[in-house]
């Protein structure tokens, strides 16, 4: 199925001309949990990777061996989806509460090669703004599952390009090596077949020349002043999930519902940048004022590559959550499918424009 996000409740360009020359494309990718094939273009799927060549090893200098299981990891979420709407047994309890952090790997030394995991597959015939090195149209995206790499202590993403055409006809790596173990559960991406839409961004409010914020800022408060205050019931966030099996299926259950709510309308929530999986557009600034990123090697200003965020839509930005998904059976699915949690929510992966060989950057929110 594909997904479509909402027409955006008005023109911005016709309120404020001058932000066409600050609007960009981005393709939302909408990955939603299923089984791709490694021809596919996916999240966290296997990969058109060559049986003959090695695949991407960690051998960064942290304790390999202690953590959470790997197979632990999803036997949680498998048996957390199964009680989707209702207590868990006292069964699914002991087994969830028998999955401990440990040193489950004692014998892995903090040097020893560890494999990366298999984040994302893309293909430009997919994902129209895919823009990387000349020639090459698949991205294949890769991360230690450990954040405590470099002087940020941050985690580690690999970029690898190539050409379709050169391994669509090769025998494929299977079974593809995986860690057995991880540092946060939140850095293992289920898997998901993606629905890729191309939509249409505006930069940041406070990356805009100071006379058009001020614009757009005098209009949202005209909004309000017309509208008053909107009731949004009883969503009360700090609530008990109760009748839920996680916190995260009652925060997805409460967006869904706000979907359905009148509101404002906000530049930077429903008219600015789109929220989700994301490959080009417009970085967000939400949660820290704008930082500079720039190229190491030749200082040109990097645009994201990749977005990884946590959620679909949330609550100031359900305006973008998918016409099709406005009554999905499982909310989680459609407002946090991957599962992934990095920094305070969102992770951003800039490639240079000028040469995208140039080593990448990583932003977050």
């Amino acid at each position: 199925m594909s997904r479509t996000t909402p027409r955006r409740p008005c023109d911005v360009e016709a309120l404020f001309p001058a932000l066409a020359a600050h609007r960009r494309t981005a393709t939302r990718l909408h990955p939603r949990h299923g089984t791709p094939t490694a021809q596919e273009s996916s999240v966290a799927g296997p990969l058109l990777w060559p049986a003959d060549e090695p695949w991407p090893v960690c051998t960064a200098g942290h304790p390999k061996g202690t953590g959470h299981l790997l197979a632990d990891v999803r036997l949680r979420r498998r048996i957390e989806e199964d009680a989707s709407g209702r207590e868990l047994s006292e069964d699914e309890r002991r087994l969830l509460d028998g999955m401990a952090v440990g040193n489950h790997f004692p014998e892995l030394r903090d040097d020893a090669p560890l494999p990366m995991l298999a984040v994302a597959q893309l293909l430009a015939a997919d994902v129209p703004d895919l823009d990387g090195q000349e020639g090459h149209d698949l991205l294949q995206v890769f991360w230690c599952p450990f954040e405590v790499h470099g002087p940020d202590r941050t985690i580690d993403v690999m970029l690898i390009w190539r050409r379709s055409a050169d391994v669509s006809a090769v025998p494929v790596l299977s079974p593809q090596p995986e860690p057995p173990v991880v540092g946060r559960t939140e850095c293992v991406p289920n898997m998901c077949v993606v629905h890729p839409e191309q939509v249409v961004e505006h930069e940041y409010l406070g990356l805009l020349e100071e006379k058009l914020q001020e614009e757009i800022s005098a209009w949202e408060e005209g909004l309000l002043d017309d509208e008053g205050d909107i009731d949004n019931g009883d969503m009360d966030n700090s609530s008990s999930p109760v009748g839920y099996a996680t916190y995260e299926e009652y925060e997805a259950a409460m967006a869904a519902a706000r979907a359905e709510q009148p509101e404002e309308i906000d530049y930077q929530s429903d008219l600015s940048i789109a929220p989700g999986w994301k490959v080009g557009g417009y970085a967000s600034w939400h949660l820290t004022d704008p930082a500079p990123v720039n190229c190491p090697l030749c200082g040109a200003a990097m645009p994201p590559l990749l977005t990884v965020d946590t959620w679909e839509c949330d609550g100031a930005s359900r305006s973008w959550l998918p016409v099709e998904d406005r009554d999905a059976d499982n909310p989680l699915h459609a407002i946090a499918p991957v599962g992934v949690h990095l920094g305070r929510g969102l992770m951003r992966v800039h490639t240079c424009p000028t040469d995208p060989s140039h080593p990448h950057r990583l932003s977050f929110q």
